[in-house]
């Protein structure tokens, strides 16, 4: 990150951070101030320091609300979607911005994300996606692909991974994509035009684990992790022309749904605005 978006947008006494050498998180975050910073020195877009909010749970991931100098909570686990549920329907003017990561919004969770996702509340949810929960002791979360290594799986993880960002969609989002931290810049871009949707948009982002996931899998140190995601998660526009024998193995990054479903809030301030007009009616009668 620039050394004047570090002083600009994170608190200096926090730092240094918790993460690990080579961990994808710092990239993502980086991603995320960048995607606000030009939103906020854009004069044909609203946002500003003092309406943004950023709500994180618990998680390696989570941090990242501690150290994002915005209006921030850092909630309990699974629960960030739900508190940022709260401040959306309390003062809806606010761009709300959830930090989560993936066994954060898919496990304990899940619940709070698919109905965010139904409800297209207008919620921008990135998802720090590192295929592990590695705060806690790299225990196998829910995007743990089939086959790989755990602590709570030690001889290999039984269940079929999700796909977070086809789930969302599948869930209602109008809005839903997938980027990594090698591609910085094409996923910098996708966060800010998810920010500047309105309605619930989610972007998991695949970070990169080298202490817990890919030691257990032997994956290599952080930069071969990164190399596998130059190679195998394709800009969607490339995506699109290569041939079937290409794709083996592939995932496409970029936007996966873009709908215009009505935002929820905006439905709820409607729904207050007939009954308010209607008793209005009501009482001119008596």
């Amino acid at each position: 990150m620039p050394s004047d978006l570090i002083h600009q947008y994170m608190r200096i006494d926090h730092l240094p951070h918790i993460w690990c050498p080579g961990c994808g998180n710092g990239v993502i975050m980086r991603d995320v101030a960048v995607a606000l910073d030009e939103l906020i020195n854009d004069p044909d877009t609203d946002f500003d320091r003092d309406n943004i909010v950023i709500v994180s749970g618990i998680g390696c991931s989570s941090r990242a609300a501690g150290y994002l100098d915005f209006n921030s909570i850092h909630t309990t686990h699974g629960r960030a979607i739900a508190f940022a549920t709260g401040i959306k329907m309390a003062n809806p003017k606010l761009h709300v911005v959830v930090l989560t990561g993936d066994g954060d919004c898919s496990a304990i969770g899940g619940n709070h994300l698919i109905h965010a996702a139904r409800r297209n509340l207008g919620l921008t949810v990135i998802c720090f996606n590192n295929d592990i929960y590695g705060m806690t002791g790299g225990q196998y979360s829910p995007t743990t692909p089939t086959g790989d290594k755990a602590t709570t799986a030690p001889y290999g993880n039984l269940d079929r991974p999700f796909d977070i960002a086809l789930l969302a969609a599948g869930a209602g989002a109008s809005f839903a994509a997938r980027g990594d931290v090698f591609h910085a810049r094409e996923t910098t871009a996708i966060i800010k035009q998810a920010m500047l949707h309105k309605g619930f948009a989610l972007v998991d982002v695949y970070s990169v684990c080298p202490t817990y996931y890919g030691r257990k899998n032997k994956k290599g140190d952080a930069v071969e992790m990164l190399k596998w995601q130059r190679d195998n998660l394709i800009p969607m526009n490339r995506f699109n022309v290569m041939t079937p024998e290409d794709l083996a193995g592939k995932k496409p990054i970029g936007i996966l749904a873009e709908n215009d479903f009505p935002e929820y809030s905006e439905e709820y301030q409607k729904l207050i605005d007939r009954f308010a007009a209607k008793g209005k009616k009501e009482g001119e009668r008596r």
